[in-house]
């Protein structure tokens, strides 16, 4: 994150431009200065942080997953939850969520596990935090990021109608309370890793769900091929 400008995409940066003066925000960017001085990988790049926001503009969010932090393996993470990069293996829990939506929509799974293709539709892939060490899951987590990704959700809630929040796992659904759900639809079940992915993820049904809700509110289904 440069000192002078902020890779953010201007509908995102114009309402959250206050938090990038907090003292929170400051502390986050001085703690991210020391990790790399002390000669620590960080993923994802730089350039890739702000990813989710930068793929998919504020005015154009139509549904928001949300996962914790970032995959912190070599190559993996590139600013979007769940999603890795062409070329590395799909991880687990993205092989579960291929399946579900292979047993709700009869897709085929896919061969690859970048998920830019949703991003790019309105699709917002947001990790709570967005930076990780190598090999060190959670490690930057209370930090701050969580603070600013709040702030995120909130503004989404807030600021548009008929988004459809998707929240896996019990880390997700506590981000519930940020959401208005008179406004919004909200979708709850357990986390698509394989350790709670049979407890309700696999039948959840959600990719339907999404595309249902959608087109009842005059609004083109997302295109979960890729």
């Amino acid at each position: 994150m440069a000192e002078k400008k902020i890779d953010l995409h201007a509908s995102w940066l114009n309402p959250l431009a206050e938090e990038f003066e907090a003292p929170y925000m400051k502390q986050l960017k001085q703690f991210l200065l020391q990790e790399k001085n002390a000669g620590k990988i960080i993923y994802p790049e730089s350039k890739n942080i702000f990813n989710a926001f930068n793929s998919t503009p504020l005015d154009q969010v139509k549904v928001v997953i949300i996962g914790q932090d970032p995959y912190h393996g070599p190559g993996q993470a590139h600013g979007l939850c769940f999603s890795v990069q062409r070329g590395i293996q799909t991880p687990p829990s993205l092989q579960n969520i291929f399946k579900e939506q292979h047993r709700d929509l009869g897709l085929p799974i896919p061969n690859h596990g970048c998920l830019q293709a949703w991003a790019d539709q309105g699709v917002l892939l947001l990790n709570a935090t967005l930076t990780v060490e190598q090999a060190k899951a959670g490690s930057h987590q209370g930090k701050g990021w969580e603070i600013f990704t709040d702030k995120a959700i909130q503004l989404v809630s807030r600021s548009l109608n008929s988004v459809v929040f998707l929240l896996w796992g019990s880390y997700a659904q506590k981000k519930a309370e940020l959401i208005d759900a008179n406004r919004h639809l909200i979708l709850k079940a357990p986390h698509p890793s394989p350790l709670s992915a049979h407890r309700g993820f696999i039948g959840c049904g959600h990719f339907s769900k999404t595309n249902d809700y959608l087109m009842q509110h005059d609004l083109s289904p997302i295109i979960w091929m890729h």
